[in-house]
């Protein structure tokens, strides 16, 4: 039987994701494909890094709800490659950045 939480959680983020990438686009529609200048120009920067995020929580909650000392790795993961992406502004280098960090944490901390 699926836990009402994670079906809540997953639909809550699953919205919030549609709109990171639907808004944008829709609010930007009037300018020019190659200028990427003000708030609009932030908020689409920002899609590619919320996107992993955002899946990042979601596929993580039930592994999180079920072993509670994965939650550390999971957010010191997210917050790395918040940090990284802020840096390099390259998604590949942020999400393995994350990824090896969580495996490290949760390998040499954790166990």
């Amino acid at each position: 039987m699926i836990d009402n939480k994670i079906l809540l959680i997953g639909l809550i983020v699953g919205i919030a994701n549609f709109l990171f990438r639907y808004l944008p686009l829709r609010l930007g529609a009037n300018r020019s494909p190659t200028a990427k200048a003000g708030k609009m120009g932030v908020i689409l920067d920002s899609i590619g890094v919320a996107s992993i995020c955002s899946l990042l929580i979601v596929s993580g909650i039930p592994d999180v709800m079920k072993e509670h000392n994965k939650l550390i790795p999971t957010l010191i993961g997210c917050l790395t490659i918040c940090l990284c992406f802020y840096k390099t502004k390259s998604i590949i280098i942020s999400t393995l950045s994350g990824a090896a960090v969580f495996g490290v944490i949760f390998k040499v901390f954790m166990n």
